[in-house]
């Protein structure tokens, strides 16, 4: 008994460059992503992964993958800004559910409720939403430490009180022991401009092979069309 195995590929000539440039648009539009998001807070760079198959998937053999690694942190003059000088996010309620993000630009409704810049209620590391019982005058009766405690001034008694400690989580949902939050800082994206632009000329260079191998064969396949016309 003899088996035979193997797997075999046929495909007509324009189709390998076509499909080609449509791999390299995927992979240059993932860069124009980076480079978009750039100066965004709380962005995390999109890295690029090729399949070993991707010459027969096209497009569907490329995928992204997060860098985590951390961002510029830039101080900023709003005590509720905040940044995680680790790796891991803020966990946010939405409609759709809880979100996590590394965008700690935060704001305070009149009844004292953490929020994002979306209206999103701001959770703790109990998983609640954080609400102050006291809606200071002054933001700057806001404090937050390395832990993510947020704890606010009374005028009455004169003391700092607690409130609760803001939830940072890794990718996976554990809670991060030693957050590092920043108080009074923003992080924006991990992106290296030139790291982008680096990485694209090559794309760049062999979406241009390709596309002078399709037009190559597109005229040759006109030629022949041409000659078979004549020819009938």
């Amino acid at each position: 008994m003899k088996i035979n195995g193997g797997i075999e590929y046929f495909q007509n000539g324009m189709r390998i460059p076509l499909r080609a440039m449509q791999v390299q648009s995927e992979i240059m539009g993932i860069h124009n992503e980076n480079i978009t998001g750039f100066d965004k807070v709380g962005y995390q760079r999109q890295e690029v992964v090729v399949s070993s198959f991707t010459e027969f998937l096209g497009v569907q053999g490329i995928s992204k993958s997060t860098d985590d690694k951390i961002g510029r942190i830039m101080m900023t003059q709003n005590p509720l800004d905040l940044a995680i000088a680790n790796k891991g996010y803020f966990q946010v309620e939405t409609d759709a559910g809880v979100k996590l993000t590394r965008d700690g630009r935060f704001k305070l409704d009149k009844d004292g409720n953490l929020l994002t810049l979306e209206d999103y209620r701001v959770l703790s590391n109990a998983g609640m939403p954080i609400k102050l019982h006291i809606v200071p005058d002054d933001l700057q009766k806001i404090k937050i430490d390395d832990s993510g405690m947020v704890s606010v001034f009374n005028d009455k008694t004169r003391k700092l009180e607690a409130v609760a400690r803001v939830g940072v989580v890794d990718a996976r949902g554990t809670m991060v022991e030693d957050p590092n939050v920043k108080q009074g800082y923003n992080e924006y994206s991990n992106v290296a401009l030139q790291n982008e632009f680096i990485e694209m000329m090559p794309v760049i260079r062999n979406f241009e092979a390709n596309r002078q191998v399709f037009l190559i064969q597109n005229q040759n396949l006109q030629k022949v069309i041409n000659q078979l016309g004549s020819a009938s």
